[in-house]
């Protein structure tokens, strides 16, 4: 990893002329546009959004802001679960949904904690004395920690000067840095978790039981139950080899994310070069294992010799015990977000490269089963097996994202936003957004209807009924991925917990604040590797004052930005566009992607 810190005198930005360092280059719009048909649904977007997630929250929080469920510890249904009722709502606000969104997500935040907190198991015993201990959950795997810290990872997006925040990113990253005693999940000097179960009060070092992942014994048929469990023995069942956890695992890559959020907040460079080591360990372990991720790492900081085993890992076949029958549950794929997220921290390749040779080697040991290509999707002591049809989309859609390369274009598979962005799917943007506008009536008449009581409710119930839908605004407005629970896209794993990656992010300069201004649409119609095309309209009757920035934490460098033949020169993460009443205008830009290094700071604070 001799690259990364060469980068980096070009990546800090530190380089550039005086005047480049100066305020943000000004253009301004002032031809008249009538409003597209995209850009006015997409401000209706906006406001169903609202509508839906504010009767959402009056159904299904209290006064003192907690769910309305029956609160269980467990990977099923746990205090992880409750935390999610309200994803995407940090999201919609930083893309320019209503203030009130944000104020109702930062307060459920609050009241989820307390609430579980509060909450205790009585034969669990790590959570005997509460779930939560100073604020983040005691003892759980990096699937579902990720998928709980899915809103608290993107609050720094609309608040990034949020004395509070601050101080909760570094005590969330400092249970996973080696710093905090009373946490010691990480082995500074082998570099990796000691466990794949960990948490506020440490990890765990002994096999796990069904107990640890199923919870308090409870009569699950008062419930709708996800995995369709009829009793709890069959709960318990679901994890009987769920028990292998000593040791490091790929998931635990996930906990980078702090460290990346702690850095973009400005405190401090150690939490970057934590989360460098880290991955640059696990670099080292995919280039000894064959440009393999492993996922099981000995306590002895060494590849084990069953590189495949662990929870979750290349050869996690666990009996589902309705059926009988295994059910593959290889997680490593989850991994790749943290090597986006070194990418993100240094512009050094190397990182996604680590999944460009893994898929390579996948392809390498295909097999042709009934005249049909294969591919294997796991491995064990016998060598690969759980066969899946190509061609293999795992992870190719983010593998191209980050470099495109057209050498990688082919594995992102034929999606329609991409079809889109290369000319070939124009009526792609009203439907996309005419799609998440039928999601929103449609979970909101489920919560209409929704009959259920705290009594016969659990904490998973609502993540289902929550309405936010912002994922056509994502991939339209900033040209970004959705990487979430459920996943945008079908070739990616469904996860949460993970930052935002996108092109573009905007920002209301007059009422400083993050997202796009009241009235203003933005239609991104084409990417490539150093270009940017982005349609920008003002369908109201007000002047507005948008900042449009390189990527989500200002890592892209937009070089310049042409509009009507006339180029201007930028040079700097920003520029600032000023857009008359009614009109619009389409702006191509010139971009250094990866150039700076990420903060979460607002344009007029840098």
């Amino acid at each position: 990893m001799q690259r990364r810190d060469l980068l980096l005198g070009a990546a800090a930005g530190l380089a550039l002329p005086a005047a480049a360092r100066g305020a943000p280059a000004g253009i301004a719009i002032d031809t008249p546009m009538p409003a597209p048909r995209w850009a006015t649904l997409q401000r209706r977007l906006f406001d169903a959004n609202a509508t839906a997630c504010e009767a959402f929250y009056a159904k299904y929080v209290d006064a003192h802001d907690r769910l309305i469920v029956t609160e269980r510890w467990g990977a099923n249904d746990g205090p992880d679960d409750a935390a999610e009722a309200t994803n995407d709502w940090e999201l919609l606000h930083a893309l320019g949904g209503s203030d009130n969104i944000l104020t109702l997500a930062r307060r459920f935040w609050e009241g989820h904690l307390c609430q579980f907190t509060t909450a205790r198991t009585t034969q669990v015993p790590i959570a005997r004395a509460g779930m939560y201990y100073r604020e983040f959950p005691v003892q759980m795997d990096w699937q579902h920690n990720a998928e709980g810290l899915t809103s608290f990872n993107l609050q720094g997006l609309s608040t990034p000067r949020d004395a509070k925040l601050a101080a909760r990113t570094r005590r969330f990253a400092d249970f996973y840095t080696g710093r905090d005693h009373d946490a010691p999940n990480y082995d500074p000097a082998r570099q990796m978790m000691r466990s794949l179960l960990n948490g506020s009060r440490g990890p765990m070092l002994r096999a796990a039981t069904p107990l640890d992942w199923a919870g308090d014994p409870f009569d699950p048929t008062r419930f709708h139950m996800e995995h369709g469990e009829r009793t709890y023995q069959e709960t318990l069942d679901h994890y009987a080899e769920y028990g292998d956890v000593v040791g490091d695992n790929p998931l635990n890559l996930q906990a980078t994310t702090l460290g990346l959020n702690a850095y973009a907040l400005g405190l401090g460079e150690r939490f970057r070069r934590w989360s460098l080591d880290y991955l640059d360990a696990w670099v080292a372990r995919a280039a000894a294992n064959g440009d393999v991720v492993p996922s099981k790492i000995a306590p002895d900081g060494r590849i084990a010799p069953d590189w495949w085993g662990g929870t979750y890992g290349w050869g996690f076949s666990p009996v589902v015990p309705q059926t009988g029958k295994r059910e593959n549950r290889n997680r490593v794929s989850r991994a790749i977000t943290a090597f986006m997220n070194g990418t993100l921290l240094t512009g050094d390749p190397a990182y996604i490269e680590v999944w460009q040779r893994q898929r390579a080697l996948l392809e390498r040991h295909a097999r042709t089963i009934d005249g049909v290509a294969h591919v294997p999707t796991m491995h064990n002591a016998d060598g690969w097996y759980g066969w899946t049809p190509t061609p293999n989309r795992t992870n190719g859609f983010e593998i191209w994202y980050v470099t495109q390369s057209p050498a990688d274009r082919a594995a992102a598979g034929d999606h329609p936003w991409i079809a889109f962005l290369e000319g070939r799917n124009a009526r792609y943007p009203e439907q996309a957004i005419e799609a998440d506008l039928t999601r929103v009536a449609e979970r909101a008449a489920r919560a209409r209807a929704d009959r259920t009581t705290k009594e016969t409710r659990l904490a998973d119930w609502p993540i289902d009924i929550n309405p936010a839908s912002v994922g056509s605004l994502v991939a339209l407005t900033t040209g970004g991925l959705h990487i979430a629970r459920p996943s945008w896209s079908k070739t990616s794993p469904a996860q949460g917990g993970v930052t935002l990656h996108a092109r573009l992010r905007w920002f209301d300069a007059d009422a400083r604040r993050a997202g796009l201004p009241e009235d203003v649409a933005a239609l991104v119609t084409a990417m490539g590797d150093r270009t940017c095309a982005v349609t920008l309209v003002n369908t109201g009757v007000q002047p507005r004052t948008v900042i449009v920035q390189g990527g989500a934490y200002a890592e892209h460098r937009i070089d310049a930005v042409t509009l009507g033949g006339r180029t201007t020169t930028v040079g700097t993460r920003d520029a600032t566009v000023r857009l008359a009443p009614g009109s619009g205008a389409s702006l191509s830009l010139s971009m250094t992607r990866y150039a700076n290094r990420p903060t979460l700071a607002f344009p007029w604070d840098r």
